[in-house]
């Protein structure tokens, strides 16, 4: 067997903010092993324990982290991370000093990175995956959007998980008038199939994100929904080694699910309490599951898919600290994110590497 026989080793980094960018990276590394390529997992923190987890039979590396934390306080979000952004900047250029390391010691054939800049290089094909082709950050969007163009030029391909058209899901982020960017819109990125199961939960709670407002969120929903009647699932996001799992009253609380048990249970559930993440909006637009939205305070892209949605008559939502159980009874007023019926095509997609 010569060596272009063997298969390809392609690095696949999502970035470590949420679990957004590990979980949607997961078809992706399904995609390639399918394909003949030998996925190598790197991130840091809590996303490199989920893919770990899920793929237990792949090398996974470390990546510096870059340190992301969010405020307390949703109008100082912006600050907390221009105050973090030297920590973030020299984990980005750690990243590029590894990688160089990375690719004669592991044989690198290409890299797929969701949102790391510094993952890239010049010698072998390298892809750069982000919805957010336009950064909002108020009124310095225009600035953060030249600095994300800026490291996405670097690669040599974009993958917009959306669709190109009038229908789709990222909105204003995912779209841009004019770009001289590489990109390729690879269709909606779920990890997640519909099924069709009884509906044995009436409300599941799906926390995700950055401390602290995951666990302000956390705190004020366990409070709201102390006295439910109803039958309630309860989700933290917290990915621990073992999973953790406590029944109080009529809610059942996990720490957190891996992939199989947090679709089945996703199906069994009638409507969803979550943040408006990208990956939580396109799995539950794959599941075809109604849900209240609570988007982390102070996040820009967070509160305007929220927004978005409101105003299209799709998803209801409220700010945090607003929620109150009677708006449960919205969510059946508004019609669910659209049906979009999209076969990302993968084949097309690796001829890259």
């Amino acid at each position: 067997m010569t060596s272009e026989d063997l298969p390809k080793n392609i690095l696949v980094a999502p970035l470590n903010w949420g679990l957004g960018h590990a979980t949607r990276c997961i078809p992706i590394i399904k995609e390639l092993e399918k394909n003949g390529f030998t996925p190598i997992i790197a991130s840091d923190g809590a996303s490199l324990l989920l893919l770990k987890k899920e793929f237990p039979g792949l090398l996974a590396l470390e990546l510096p982290s870059y340190n992301i934390e969010y405020a307390k306080k949703g109008e100082n979000f912006k600050w907390k991370l221009i105050k973090n952004s030297p920590k973030t900047i020299s984990a980005i250029f750690k990243e590029k000093e590894i990688i160089k390391k990375w690719i004669p010691k592991h044989n690198l054939s290409g890299i797929i990175s969701d949102n790391r800049f510094g993952v890239h290089s010049n010698k072998i094909p390298s892809v750069f995956i982000t919805h957010q082709l336009k950064v909002l950050s108020g009124k310095s969007t225009w600035f953060s959007s030249i600095i994300n163009t800026f490291f996405i030029q670097k690669f040599d391909e974009c993958w917009v998980p959306d669709m190109e058209g009038s229908l789709n899901l990222s909105g204003k982020l995912g779209h841009l008038k004019k770009t001289h960017l590489n990109i390729k819109y690879i269709g909606v990125l779920s990890r997640f199939k519909k099924q069709n199961l009884p509906i044995i939960y009436d409300v599941m709670v799906l926390l995700s994100g950055p401390e602290p407002q995951r666990s302000i969120l956390e705190e004020e929903l366990i409070e709201k929904f102390k006295n439910y009647s109803k039958k309630v699932v309860f989700v933290k996001g917290k990915l621990e080694s073992d999973q953790k799992i406590e029944q109080i009253g009529n809610t059942t609380f996990y720490n957190y699910m891996q992939t199989e048990q947090l679709e089945k249970t996703i199906n069994e559930s009638e409507i969803v309490i979550s943040r408006s993440g990208y990956t939580t909006v396109m799995d539950l637009a794959k599941l075809e599951k109604k849900a209240f939205f609570i988007p982390t305070p102070g996040q820009f892209e967070q509160e305007y898919l929220a927004s978005k949605y409101k105003y299209e008559g799709l998803m209801v939502s409220s700010k945090q600290g607003k929620f109150k159980i009677e708006n449960l009874s919205a969510v059946s007023l508004y019609a669910g994110l659209p049906k979009i019926n999209s076969e990302t095509n993968w084949n097309d997609l690796f001829t890259l590497f």
